[in-house]
């Protein structure tokens, strides 16, 4: 079912660059990647926010190629990174100044079990919680606000959320943009996704480990 559900989500966001040109589209998925971390929008629209948007975008880009609405291919990949980045800056910042009421504000059972996981899976990995949240839909939007709240050094924060930003956002669209060409890139995006389930898995079992011998 759920490749299905990124299929016509993609096929959807492809569909955007027709009314919108390139300019617009640009703005339109780089604000939504910021939004789905720095705003939270991610925790109620994951998939609109998340893989299937910048995967779209690099499907977007590879078959505007030669056209007059040419997509840049490395400036909507750079773009989608730095705006994933700045996304969970803020989510960073918030959590860091507003403290625990922050995320206790945030109400439904969803919800509080993505925050419940997220925490535990932040306390087990640490900096590189950060980095691997990006690649998981319910942690990417609530661990930058945890390890705001659980005051991780800023440097280190700003350096993970450098290394997730970027391999998840300028990565991914890359991928998507070859995916449209190269039948053995799409097939690599499948093992790189079952390799991040798996290690979600690892860390859950981690985590749930740690926490019970505590």
């Amino acid at each position: 079912m759920q490749p299905v559900i990124h299929l016509a989500i993609s096929e959807e966001i492809s569909g955007w660059f027709d009314q919108l040109g390139p300019w617009l589209f640009y703005g339109v998925v780089w604000g939504l990647v910021f939004a789905g971390t720095g705003l939270f929008v991610g925790a109620f629209i994951p998939f609109i926010t998340g893989d299937s948007l910048v995967f779209a975008a690099g499907l977007v880009a590879a078959g505007s190629v030669g056209t007059a609405n040419e997509v840049n291919i490395w400036v909507m990949a750079i773009g989608v990174g730095v705006s994933a980045w700045l996304g969970d800056q803020v989510g960073y910042t918030l959590g860091r100044h507003f403290g625990r009421p922050y995320l206790d504000r945030r109400k439904g059972q969803w919800l509080r079990n993505a925050i419940t996981k997220s925490e535990a899976f932040y306390l087990a990995w640490g900096w590189w919680a950060v980095v691997i949240s990006r690649f998981m839909p319910w942690a990417r939007v609530f661990v930058p606000a945890i390890a705001g709240i659980a005051k991780m050094n800023y440097y280190k924060f700003f350096s993970a959320n450098a290394v997730g930003a970027l391999a998840w956002g300028t990565g991914l669209t890359v991928t998507g943009y070859f995916a449209a060409s190269i039948p053995a890139v799409k097939n690599a995006s499948y093992a790189i996704a079952i390799f991040f389930i798996l290690a979600s898995l690892v860390a859950g079992i981690r985590a749930w480990r740690k926490n019970r011998s505590a």
